[in-house]
């Protein structure tokens, strides 16, 4: 992986092998980022994403291998109790242009992926919702 930061934006190249969450992870310790909007495009080959069974509270997960390109990659940064915190979803295309998606859990980059991150001046932090069953926005 590597990254250049302009001002208020990182432009991330991940390699091939690369985890994206894990990568996405270390850039922003490493620039102290806490609050940011997140978008990417590229190539995968191994990835799970997941639905919120809201009746339920809980995230079906469901696993796919095979070469899918990144059809759109969004989501924020925030923090929870102070620390990183990503919440990204990602839709992915296979070779016959079939796509699948959801909250994105994990992805194995397979040729590269094209990140940039617009970080914001400020602080939004996490708590969970006993009502919603997830970890929402809270302005503080």
């Amino acid at each position: 992986m590597e990254y250049r930061r302009f001002k208020d934006t990182l432009f991330i190249r991940m390699d091939k092998g690369e985890e994206i969450l894990e990568q996405l992870e270390k850039v922003c310790t490493a620039e102290q980022v806490k609050l940011a909007h997140v978008s990417a495009i590229g190539a995968i080959n191994e990835f799970t994403v997941g639905v919120l069974r809201t009746a339920e509270k809980q995230y079906k997960a469901n696993n796919f291998t095979g070469d899918h390109e990144i059809v759109s990659l969004t989501g924020t940064v925030t923090t929870k109790e102070g620390a990183f915190y990503a919440h990204l979803h990602l839709a992915a295309g296979d070779e016959t242009g079939a796509v699948v998606g959801g909250h994105l859990n994990r992805a194995v980059v397979s040729a590269t992926c094209e990140m940039v991150v617009r970080v914001v001046d400020g602080t939004v932090e996490r708590r969970f919702s006993d009502e919603i069953g997830l970890n929402l926005f809270e302005f503080v």
